[in-house]
């Protein structure tokens, strides 16, 4: 999710522990109702209008909501806005937990800060709540509730609910309690995509390392190679000076002189060269492999990059929280085929696939399905992804022939890993650049 999204506090992660539509079906019983019986007489979660026309003020609702409302229904910027406009003095410095505390204070408060806060709240979800405002029954207002949430348009949603004249004790502690659990179960997704994150930048730091180290031993090479080339020119120097040196005293030289010995001496400087030419060509084959190493490291070295940049930017979109934007459901209806890769990793991508508004078709790679089924399946998918490290031979070059016969792209993966299909995703997305590349 990106920034923007209405997801707020509340938005949904991803992880290998709860996947997005199980975050979005969940639906637990609240404890409000054993909260409310602690008192002797419960009192009315929220005054209503007599008349039942005006909408409820957040000051008229009970203490218990005011937190998740501050926390679902505003951003942390949103917030810290309407105490810079009540002009409290720490209010661009103050820490998101301090605000949040205030606004909650604020809430159960009936003056200009109360006022200010709903104001504030009802402009953000103005749309939502004119939606809401058609509805007479608690019956209508819980239909509206049902599908906003499974929607993921949640902040809207519960604050036109709360405030809303027609809203009874049982909706209020229904849609109370969903807020309040699916709040958790956020929290533990989340931790475990930040794990992974911290992990994949610890991997791209030792990489970047090693880089530098090919990359020390590399200009090594060629200082090595530079100061040979310079050694072989100067030897060749002076054999010419010594051959010309050698012509000049032949000719002074009496003719007695064995043409044997002057044979020898030529015989010599060959060896030398033709030995001095080997070692240089050693140099260079030397050379050239270790620039192949560097580049194959630098490619290297950039897919995690990319991986990690997409890994980022799917955990900013889960943790961001305001209106939900185009890129949330970017895939636009596409139909994808995975080939290979490990079967619990393959459900998560399912579940990413379709969190992104596309479909995950998936084969196994002829381990239990049919290789016979690719071709139908290649048919039906716009594209087709495989990982490379998790996928036969065979199945492999299945693919790439009948991908080339239908005109269908294939994109081979680094790895079976998240990180890899994220970052292919978001490169193969409508309006990204396509990149297909067959090795």
């Amino acid at each position: 999710m990106r920034p923007g999204s209405r997801y707020s506090l509340l938005a949904i992660a991803v992880g290998p522990s709860v996947s997005a539509q199980t975050v979005l079906n969940y639906k637990a019983p609240t404890d409000l109702g054993a909260l409310l019986k602690r008192e002797r007489a419960p009192a009315p979660l929220a005054l209503a209008d007599p008349k039942g026309e005006r909408r409820t003020k957040i000051w008229d609702i009970a203490p218990v909501f005011h937190c998740s409302i501050v926390g679902t229904c505003l951003t942390a910027a949103e917030l810290r806005q309407v105490f810079v406009r009540l002009r409290e003095p720490d209010a661009k410095t103050a820490s998101d937990h301090a605000l949040h505390s205030r606004g909650v204070r604020a809430a159960g408060q009936h003056d200009l800060a109360g006022k200010q806060l709903h104001k504030t709240i009802d402009a953000r979800h103005e749309i939502v709540i004119k939606r809401f405002a058609k509805a007479t029954t608690p019956a209508e207002i819980r239909a509206l509730w049902r599908h906003a949430f499974e929607q993921g348009a949640i902040p809207g949603a519960y604050w036109a609910t709360l405030t809303h004249p027609a809203s009874d004790r049982a909706l209020l502690e229904d849609v109370f309690g969903e807020v309040h659990m699916l709040s958790h179960l956020v929290g533990s997704a989340n931790r475990v995509d930040i794990a992974r994150l911290t992990r994949l930048e610890r991997e791209l730091g030792e990489e970047a390392e090693k880089s530098a180290r090919q990359e020390a031993r590399l200009q090594a090479a060629a200082q090595d190679r530079l100061a040979l080339l310079r050694r072989i020119e100067a030897l060749e120097a002076e054999r010419l000076q010594q051959a010309a040196q050698a012509c000049a005293k032949t000719k002074t030289m009496d003719d007695t002189i064995e043409p044997a010995s002057q044979l020898q001496r030529l015989d010599a400087e060959k060896a030398r060269a033709s030995a001095l030419a080997e070692r240089l060509h050693r140099v260079e084959t030397q050379l050239r492999a270790a620039e192949q190493r560097a580049t194959i490291l630098s490619a290297q070295n950039d897919q995690l990059r990319s991986e990690v940049a997409a890994v980022e930017f799917s955990l900013n979109e889960a943790c961001d929280p305001g209106e939900p934007s185009a890129v949330s459901r970017d895939l636009a209806g596409l139909t994808l085929l995975y080939v290979g890769g490990r079967p619990k990793v393959v459900d998560q991508l399912k579940a990413i696939t379709a969190q992104r508004g596309g479909a995950l078709l998936a084969h196994d790679g002829g381990v239990e399905d049919n290789t016979a089924l690719l071709a139908g399946l290649i048919s039906q998918a716009d594209r087709t992804f495989f990982p490379v490290d998790c996928i036969s031979h065979l199945a492999a070059g299945k693919v790439k022939k009948v991908c080339r016969d239908a005109g269908k792209p294939y994109i081979p993966l680094r790895s079976a890993s998240l990180a890899s299909f994220l970052a292919a995703l978001h490169a193969t997305a409508p309006g990204a650049a396509m990149r297909h590349s067959a090795p």
